[in-house]
């Protein structure tokens, strides 16, 4: 598994015959809390954190993605680095103030936004809201109007295909996010004539999981050619210019990390460009990744509860499954399945010797986690270990199916550990 290899001499270095998490033994973190469990390392949030910090310009701000991995905990860590964050629901506002974001450093995005949504964003005064269709806008006049104060808003555009790029593509096709370029002259003129908007810049998010630098430049020139367009019409500087998200992270066979040192270079280069034009002197330009920042720093722990061999293929049940991490079992956006990096967590220095299907307790055929796989001989009681399960795990996962219980989730830092509060606990 050279994808589990990579991950372990990156991340994981201290391991030798069982893996390590922030230099604890997952057999000790087992013990004590449990399986199935999310582990998380908060050293791994911070490494991932720095790299993507200094391979931006000093002009771009950092936002985290709060859908990738919501946990207070994580959100936290993000704050304590002087991220903002980005949200796509009441709940994840909610929990953004709880975990002690200001107003001002939270952006609100995604489509359709209920009226009570769009009050509670409005009265709570977050930085912006990102206007994303006709109605939208009607409804944040209203709203701002009945409250007597100015709303900040950032347009969220779809841009053209030309802007195309990304494993799942958000923009520059028929989309239910933002407004189409073709439009954008028409929402503009809404926009500019209503006293109570407030007009701050605007946002494209096109595609994610993007693992090429050179989509990401060519996304961020359109997005200064369609800022350009703005800029030159209304009466004040253009404050923002949102880029999304989108960087990705390599989980199968041929994938390859984003080069974030030739990303670095042309960005100073395209930015160095377009800081010389009095339009974007004044200009804060923002990008909100979430999978890139908190992936690898979580691994799924499972327990084999039973192996069976049926018709000549080998079965080996775990006590979890697809309903704490629906993306691993590929029912996620998925249309070829294709394994995360998994492994046998107490039997790394074993050799392969069989081949495996990797399955969950639920009554579905759809609850596999690994076809095909190959992996040192298994036992009852074996741990096996799902990589890169901080992003779009558990929070994008159906945990009632079947009603098993909720898993664990564990912060390891420098070598200490503690079991979170589930998040189905927090009242917001």
């Amino acid at each position: 598994m050279e994808g589990v290899q990579r991950l372990i001499s990156q991340y994981f270095k201290s391991s030798r015959k069982e893996l390590m998490i922030g230099g604890i033994g997952v057999s000790e973190l087992a013990e004590q809390y449990g399986t199935p469990m999310f582990v998380y390392d908060r050293n791994i949030l911070l490494q991932k954190y720095q790299s993507l910090r200094n391979a931006l310009p000093a002009e771009f701000e950092i936002y985290y993605s709060v859908k990738a991995n919501p946990h207070p905990r994580v959100l936290q860590f993000f704050l304590s680095q002087g991220l903002g964050l980005e949200v796509a629901s009441a709940g994840e506002l909610h929990m953004a103030l709880q975990a002690g974001c200001p107003p001002e450093k939270i952006i609100f995005a995604g489509p359709g936004k209920t009226m009570a949504e769009l009050s509670l964003a409005i009265q709570k005064n977050i930085r912006e809201i990102h206007l994303e269709s006709f109605t939208e806008r009607e409804r944040i006049s209203f709203l701002s109007r009945q409250s007597g104060k100015k709303t900040r808003i950032s347009i969220r555009i779809n841009p053209g295909k030309e802007a195309q790029g990304g494993a799942m593509q958000m923009g520059g096709k028929p989309s239910p996010f933002g407004i189409d370029e073709e439009k954008l002259d028409e929402m503009l003129n809404l926009v500019l004539q209503d006293s109570y908007l407030d007009l701050q810049g605007i946002h494209l998010f096109i595609g994610t999981q993007i693992l090429d630098h050179r989509i990401l430049l060519s996304q961020y020139r359109k997005g200064f050619e369609i800022a350009e367009r703005v800029a030159q019409r209304i009466p004040g500087p253009l404050r923002i210019i949102d880029f999304g998200g989108g960087y990705g992270v390599p989980y199968f066979k041929n994938e390859t990390a984003l080069d974030l040192t030739e990303l670095k270079r042309e960005l100073e280069l395209l930015v160095a460009e377009k800081k010389r034009s009095q339009l974007f002197q004044h200009t804060q330009f923002l990008i909100e990744p979430g999978r890139f920042l908190t992936a690898e720093a979580g691994v799924y722990v499972a327990r084999i509860n039973d192996i069976k061999v049926s018709k000549g293929k080998k079965f080996l049940i775990m006590d979890g499954g697809m309903h704490h991490h629906l993306a691993a079992s590929g029912n996620l956006g998925q249309i070829i399945k294709r394994n995360y990096p998994l492994a046998i967590l107490n039997k790394l220095q074993e050799p392969y010797s069989e081949t495996v299907e990797v399955v969950g307790p639920l009554c579905t055929p759809l609850d596999t986690l690994g076809r095909s796989v190959q992996l040192p001989e298994a036992h009852i009681g074996d741990l096996i270990g799902i990589f890169q399960s901080g992003a779009y795990a558990l929070s994008a996962s159906p945990l009632g199916f079947l009603s098993h219980q909720t898993p664990a989730e564990v912060w390891v830092e420098d070598g200490q550990h503690s079991r979170l509060k589930s998040r189905l606990e927090y009242q917001y």
